[in-house]
């Protein structure tokens, strides 16, 4: 791979290259894409969706739109300091074709707010809940419909794919979704494969899939233009990770294992005892000691410390991935970034005691169990009547049910694939409390 085409500025629909040097550095098209991103309903949508404690109205508890913005601020970071880095290694980046290390913060930072815009309400139990609508319960009897790879699709429902779904698919009058540039669309994508072969490889790239088959052909696209490295053969479609997509990753880890610890302190799960104990391995050679004695709160103690804490994930996390570049770049880095910081033994410790004890608390499992049913429930009323409409039997029931349909998911599709595919999208797109009021209105409770 080459870094050139790997900072692709072309969008879905360009008949040619857009070149960096042509660009108006006050309206770079990677901000555009950022900016895209952060004016669409579906990243609005995030803010009533669950980090850690669904459906929590506690003020300082994360949702998947504070956790977005956070991570991207990790992202553009990371993004600055590695550009910066491969900027001195291959100069001509910079004297011939114009890029900067900005640009690399740029499209790290549009990728990490993005990151999660595909996952359902709930968190990660959203994803299951689908994935078992068909697995195991109702949706078992569309199985022999199906191709293997669009029953796989289903069956393992997968945030990544359906973000990138969100990102670039068209419909009438909008071509293209969201029309993001090639090069943070690659940085997006973290598992750049199909639902099957499942999990071929023990490579991080080959953990889960990244696009759904209605994707599949752009996606190719997409890959073949930057010159993503392929990994499959036969008729399976698959490549080695864009090297940015580490970087999406890293900020994420780095996010989710610092931030969710902090959550869970702030909201009593944890002691603050396990956070001195736990984060102070981490900041131990940046830690003003004279300065932290001064803080009298708890919340402000912690959020010191985790600031430290980040700041020394970070640039760890650069370092790492300026020492195995070229690696990278030839596709033969099978391992997560974090995986190989030297602080990936106390990432691991506070990811342990983040399990036991927010994870798996009695409120976040008393929620997710609620959200399943929810989610279930939704599916099989909105894809009964989506199937009744189309086959010409839809009982008045079935058209009512269609009547909560926004206009906007009112499409034509013309498979059994498409239309199961379409409402899993648009039950993915609600937020908690609007899955909740919906459920609750269908099954008659609605308080008005």
């Amino acid at each position: 791979m080459n870094w050139e085409q790997l900072l692709s500025l072309r969008r879905q629909g360009d008949k040619g290259k857009r070149l960096r040097v042509e660009q108006d550095d006050t309206r770079l098209g990677f901000e555009v894409d950022y900016d895209r991103i952060i004016f669409s309903s579906a990243f609005r949508s995030l803010q009533d969706k669950t980090q850690v404690i669904p459906l929590s109205k506690t003020d300082f508890v994360h949702t998947r739109l504070t956790h977005s913005l956070e991570v991207s601020v990790v992202g553009r970071s990371l993004g600055r300091l590695v550009g910066k880095k491969i900027i001195e290694k291959y100069p001509h980046l910079k004297e011939v074709h114009g890029y900067h290390m900005n640009d690399f913060g740029a499209i790290v930072a549009a990728a990490s707010l993005a990151h999660d815009i595909g996952n359902p309400p709930f968190g990660h139990s959203g994803e299951k809940a689908i994935g078992e609508y068909f697995s195991i319960g109702k949706g078992q009897q569309y199985k022999d419909q199906l191709t293997a790879k669009e029953w796989q699709d289903l069956i393992d429902f997968e945030g990544n794919a359906n973000g990138f779904s969100v990102l670039t698919a068209s419909r009438p009058g909008i071509e293209g979704g969201l029309r993001i540039s090639y090069a943070t669309l690659g940085a997006f994508m973290k598992y750049p494969k199909e639902s099957l072969p499942k999990k071929p490889t023990t490579a991080i790239a080959d953990k889960k899939y990244g696009f759904f088959q209605t994707e599949k052909a752009f996606f190719q696209d997409v890959a073949s233009d930057m010159g993503l490295i392929s990994n499959k053969s036969g008729e399976n479609i698959g490549f080695e990770r864009h090297p940015l997509a580490y970087l999406v990753e890293a900020a994420d880890d780095i996010c989710y294992t610092i931030i969710d610890f902090e959550d869970g302190i702030n909201l009593g799960l944890v002691s603050e005892d396990f956070a001195l104990e736990y984060l102070i391995k981490l900041v131990k050679d940046s830690i003003d000691t004279s300065k932290y004695k001064t803080l009298e709160t708890k919340e402000d103690r912690i959020s010191y410390l985790r600031a430290l804490a980040i700041g020394s994930l970070i640039n760890d996390a650069v370092k790492v991935f300026v020492e195995n570049e070229a690696l990278i770049m030839e596709g033969k880095f099978p391992f997560a970034i974090m995986d190989k910081s030297k602080y990936k033994a106390q990432m691991d410790d506070i990811i342990k005691i983040s399990v036991k004890n927010i994870y798996q608390s009695r409120e976040v499992i008393e929620k997710e169990i609620v959200g399943y049913q929810i989610i279930q429930t939704l599916l099989d009323k909105f894809i009964t009547a989506f199937n009744n409409k189309f086959d010409g039997k839809a009982s008045n029931y079935d058209s009512l049910i269609m009547k909560m349909l926004p206009e906007k998911h009112h499409l034509e599709k013309e498979n059994l694939y498409g239309r199961l595919l379409h409402i899993c999208h648009y039950v993915s797109l609600l937020t908690d409390g609007n899955a909740l009021e919906l459920f609750e209105t269908i099954n008659g409770r609605k308080q008005n």
